[in-house]
């Protein structure tokens, strides 16, 4: 029997550690009629996915990572964004802070969403100019650290060309870009939490994954006199922060994340679906809006703890910050929602001792199972060096009332050292190391859906 009428499917399967594949199938018919029929069912169902975008705004760092950002969206992206119907404008970077700018000033009005082809330089740049335009537009001032900021209505997909692509691995769980086209084209959507970090009333950063100060913030500033190294500066500067050894003196205050449902330690990771973070979200809300109606407004400053002393590193992660070298992170239990961000002090401890902590950053172990190494949840918190104790300022103040306390009642536990280190605040070097970060739960959304929990599912056309 002849079979004249044929259409195709484009679809999605599942293929090994979180990949998506691109598939196709044939459907003949033996009647022009139900052909027709098939055809006309499909586009009606098609057209009610509302999630998914019709129209994209695409930014390509065509420097990022090994240079081959442009290559990939042409070669692996383009194809299948033709094929999903998704038109698109491309913008080809030209300078540093190029997409940022172009955020500000463009009509982002007509796009569905923004795609950045490139690394986690790539991505700050683009959230930055997106957080910072939505809050222009509503009103909001930026450098006030207690204002509510706004979420964007946009999503940003992120195509992995990076060195690390930290943001990616750690919401999609792999850095794999005809995944991520894939996740776009079908229209996901991921809510991630954003910190804001100030130094007084001035805005120095957002940061999604890493805030690093001490081990970190000196890699990233050592590396920073070495670009002409390529990629190979961070494995340099790498090893020479570590023999380096260096230890800093300074105090952390933080106000414990007591909405959460989970802690750093619970070996829960966050997962598609996450419950944590949708309960935590909620639990958030209910604290705020009490909050609001509370009359005793001290409330607030009696959660607030503080640890000082001498520390290797300091590190704050609203993610685990997985990636292809450490495949749990920095933080594995770390929640992208949940209003919060892991807090990890590393005090001052031998070389040997720290080589440990950090070799288990590749393997199954767990990394907080040290008697130098201390994790919180954390909503807020502040960090003063020893070096700036003098200083005039509101957030030096502050932890400077919060050491006198603590060091009032421990005498012993702080001690002077006259140097200090830098904040690598998702791969950018902060200079000023008194800051104060806040956690704004779920500020922007991701075309991600998080990293599912079997990648053996029914596939999804």
């Amino acid at each position: 029997m002849e079979k004249p009428y044929a259409f195709t499917v484009h679809r999605v399967r599942r293929a090994r550690r979180h990949r998506w594949r691109w598939a196709q199938v044939t459907f003949w018919c033996p009647e022009e009629q139900l052909y027709h029929l098939w055809l006309q069912t499909l586009r009606e169902l098609l057209e009610t996915l509302t999630s998914r975008p019709k129209h994209l705004l695409v930014f390509i760092n065509p420097l990022g990572g090994k240079g081959q950002g442009k290559r990939i969206y042409e070669k692996k992206v383009a194809p299948l964004f033709t094929l999903a119907s998704i038109t698109t404008e491309i913008v080809v970077t030209e300078r540093a802070n190029h997409a940022k700018e172009s955020l500000y000033e463009l009509d982002i009005d007509k796009y569905d969403g923004i795609v950045c082809v490139g690394g986690d330089g790539m991505f700050s740049e683009v959230l930055h100019g997106l957080v910072g335009r939505t809050q222009r537009d509503a009103g909001v001032d930026q450098n006030q650290p207690r204002a509510t900021l706004v979420p964007s209505p946009l999503r940003i997909g992120i195509i992995p060309a990076g060195s690390t692509d930290c943001v990616c691995y750690s919401t999609v769980g792999t850095n794999d870009a005809e995944t991520s086209a894939l996740h776009i084209i079908v229209g996901d959507s991921l809510s991630m939490d954003v910190s804001a970090v100030h130094h007084n009333s001035t805005l120095l950063r957002y940061s999604v994954s890493l805030l690093g100060y001490g081990f970190y913030g000196d890699i990233i500033r050592d590396s920073e006199k070495k670009r002409w190294m390529g990629l190979a500066r961070y494995d340099f500067s790498g090893l020479k922060t570590f023999f380096s050894h260096h230890c800093y003196e300074g105090t952390v205050s933080f106000l414990p994340a007591q909405h959460t449902v989970g802690s750093p330690r619970d070996r829960k990771p966050c997962r598609a679906g996450c419950p944590v973070c949708r309960q935590s979200r909620q639990q958030l809300e209910e604290e705020q809006r009490r909050a609001r109606y509370s009359l005793d407004g001290t409330e607030e400053v009696e959660e607030w703890k503080v640890r000082c002393g001498q520390f290797l590193a300091i590190n704050a992660t609203n993610m685990s910050c997985a990636c292809p070298r450490s495949p749990q992170g920095l933080s594995p239990a770390a929640h992208l929602g949940d209003g919060s961000s892991d807090l990890i002090l590393i005090r001052k401890c031998s070389r040997f001792n720290f080589l440990r902590f950090l070799v288990r950053h590749t393997n199954q172990g767990d990394q907080f199972d040290f008697t130098f190494v201390e994790v919180y949840r954390v909503k807020k918190f502040q960090f003063v060096s020893k070096p700036a104790e003098d200083e005039d300022s509101s957030v030096l103040g502050r932890g400077k009332k919060r050491l006198g306390q603590l060091c009032s009642e421990h005498p012993t536990s702080c001690c002077c050292r006259a140097s200090s280190s830098s904040w690598n605040c998702d791969g950018e070097v902060l200079s000023s190391p008194a800051i104060e970060v806040r956690v704004h739960c779920q500020l922007v959304r991701l075309f991600a859906r998080g990293i599912e929990e079997s990648p053996k599912q029914e596939s999804r056309g």
